[in-house]
C-alpha cells in the first residue's frame, strides 16, 4: 500500500492531508472541552449545534465549488482554503460567547468545503491506475483516522502541560504546514467541466446521484455512517464526563478507540477489495453498524459497573471499523460512476450530500442526549441506521459481471454495457443477475 507514496506529487498531497487532519483532531478535542466549559452538562447540545453549522457550511459551499473549481487553478484554490482555516483557528482561543463559536466554526468549515472536494478530485488524476487509486483511498482513510487516534493521543499529552485553548494553535500550524506542501507541487489541470451555466454545473453532481443506482444507495449508506459517527463525536464527552464520571484525559482515549478501529480496517481493505466487490464490503459495514448500536444500548442503560468503560472503548472501536468499511471504497464508487468531465462535480456532490446527513444526525444526537438522555439518542440514531442500511440493500442491486450497470444515461460506455449485458443474459439463461458481480 505504501508504494503509492513513491509518486512525489501524491506523497506531498498526502502529507498535506495528514498534517491538516492532525490539527483538526486537536481542534475537535479543544471544541468539546470549550463547549463543556461554556455549557456544562449541556455541552452535547452546544457541540451538536456547532457541528450542525459545520455541516450546513459543507452542504451550501461544496456545490458552488463543483461549479467554480474547474475555472480556477487547483493549487491556488487549496492554498487559499488552508490559509483561511489557519486564520480562523487562531481566533478560536479568544471566544467567550457561544455565538462566536458558531460564527468561527462556519467560516472554518466553509474553507474546508473548498479544500476537500478539490483534493478528492485531483487524486484520481495524479494516480490514474485503479490499483494505485484504491491504495490511495486507504491511505486517505488512514489520514482521517489520525484525527481520531493520533491527534487525541497528542491532545492528551499536551493537556498535561498546557490548557486546551493552546490546542487551537496546533490546529493553525497544521493548516499552515498543509499550505506549504500544496505550494510545493504542480497539479494536473482540471478536466473540462460539465457543459452549461453555473446552476447546471452546481447541480450536475446531484443529478448524477439521482440517476445512478449505486450512488443512490451511497446516500443511504452516508446516513447510516452519519448516525454512528454523530454518537461518537457529539456524545463522547457526555459519556466520559457525565455517564461514567471519568477525568478529562479519558476523552481523547475514547475518540482514539474509534480511530483505532477505523485504521485497522483501512489497513486491511486494499487486499480485500482486490477480491471482494465494493458492494459486499460496504453493505456488510452498514449491517455491522446496526449490531454495534445494540451493544451501545446495553452500555448506556446499564446502571453501573466498572466494565462500562472498556465496553465503551470496544463499541467506539467497532463503530470506527464499520464506518471505515463503508467510507474507504466510496472514492472508487464515485470515480467509476462519473464521467471524467463530471468528476469534480460528483465529488462535490458526495461531499455536500453526505454532510447533509451529518447536518441531520449531529443536532439530533446532541439535542436528544441533552433533553431526553443518551438512551433515547441511541434508540433514535440506531433506528435511522437500520432503516438506511435496509434502503441501501434495496437500492443497490447487483449487475451481471463486468457490466457497469450503474453508468448514468448518456455515458459514452453505456451502449457497450447494454450489449455486454444482453450477451451475458443469452449465455447464462436461467442464472440470476448478480452472481459473482462486480461492484
Amino acid at each position: 500500500m505504501l508504494a503509492v507514496l513513491r509518486d512525489r506529487t501524491y506523497r506531498r498531497l498526502f502529507a498535506a492531508q495528514v498534517v491538516a487532519l492532525v490539527g483538526t483532531g486537536l481542534a475537535t478535542v479543544a471544541l468539546g472541552l470549550l463547549a463543556y466549559d461554556m455549557a456544562g452538562s449541556d455541552a452535547g447540545s452546544v457541540l451538536g449545534t456547532a457541528l450542525a453549522i459545520k455541516m450546513a457550511a459543507y452542504v451550501l459551499i461544496a456545490p458552488a465549488v463543483g461549479a467554480l473549481a474547474d475555472g480556477l487553478p487547483r493549487r491556488a484554490l487549496m492554498l487559499s482554503a488552508d490559509l483561511t482555516r489557519a486564520g480562523v483557528a487562531l481566533l478560536l482561543p479568544f471566544v467567550d460567547q457561544v455565538w462566536q463559536v458558531y460564527v468561527l466554526v462556519f467560516l472554518l468549515q466553509s474553507a474546508s468545503a473548498v479544500f476537500t472536494p478539490a483534493f478528492q478530485a485531483v487524486v484520481p488524476d495524479v494516480l490514474p491506475e485503479e490499483r494505485d487509486y484504491t491504495r490511495a483511498l486507504s491511505m486517505s482513510r488512514l489520514a482521517y483516522d489520525l484525527e481520531s487516534l493520533f491527534s487525541p493521543a497528542l491532545a492528551a499529552a499536551l493537556l498535561s502541560l498546557i490548557t486546551y485553548n493552546w490546542l487551537f494553535t496546533g490546529t493553525a500550524l497544521g493548516f499552515l504546514a498543509s499550505a506549504t506542501l500544496v505550494v510545493s507541487v504542480v497539479l494536473p489541470p482540471a478536466r473540462p467541466s460539465t457543459a452549461g451555466g453555473a446552476y447546471a454545473k452546481a447541480t450536475a453532481g446531484a443529478r448524477l446521484f439521482r440517476t445512478v443506482p449505486a450512488l443512490r444507495a451511497l446516500l443511504a449508506l452516508n446516513l447510516a455512517v452519519a448516525a454512528a459517527s454523530a454518537m461518537v463525536t457529539v456524545n463522547s464527552v457526555v459519556y466520559v464526563r457525565d455517564l461514567l464520571d471519568l477525568p478529562t484525559g479519558a476523552l481523547p482515549l475514547a475518540l482514539g478507540a474509534y480511530g483505532a478501529g477505523s485504521m485497522t480496517v483501512a489497513l486491511l481493505l486494499p487486499r480485500v477489495l482486490d477480491r471482494v466487490p465494493d458492494r459486499t464490503v460496504m453493505l456488510r459495514g452498514a449491517g455491522l453498524l446496526v449490531v454495534v448500536f445494540a451493544g451501545l444500548g446495553a452500555v448506556t442503560t446499564a446502571g453501573g459497573g466498572g466494565w462500562r468503560w472498556p465496553a465503551l472503548l470496544v463499541v467506539w472501536a467497532a463503530f470506527g471499523a464499520a464506518c471505515s468499511m463503508v467510507l474507504t471504497p466510496t472514492g472508487r464508487l464515485v470515480t467509476r460512476s462519473a464521467p471524467a468531465g463530471a468528476r469534480t462535480a460528483a465529488f462535490a456532490a458526495q461531499f455536500s450530500l453526505s454532510h447533509g446527513c451529518w447536518l441531520l444526525t449531529y443536532p439530533l444526537a446532541g439535542w436528544l442526549g441533552a433533553t431526553a438522555g443518551p438512551g433515547w439518542a441511541v434508540a433514535a440514531l440506531g433506528a435511522i441506521t437500520l432503516g438506511a442500511s435496509l434502503s441501501a440493500v434495496r437500492l443497490w442491486s447487483t449487475p451481471p459481471p463486468h457490466v457497469h450497470a450503474d453508468l448514468p444515461a448518456g455515458h459514452p460506455h453505456l451502449r457497450d454495457a447494454r450489449r455486454v449485458r444482453s450477451g451475458w443474459r443469452h449465455r447464462h439463461a436461467g442464472v440470476a443477475d448478480g452472481a459473482h458481480a462486480h461492484p
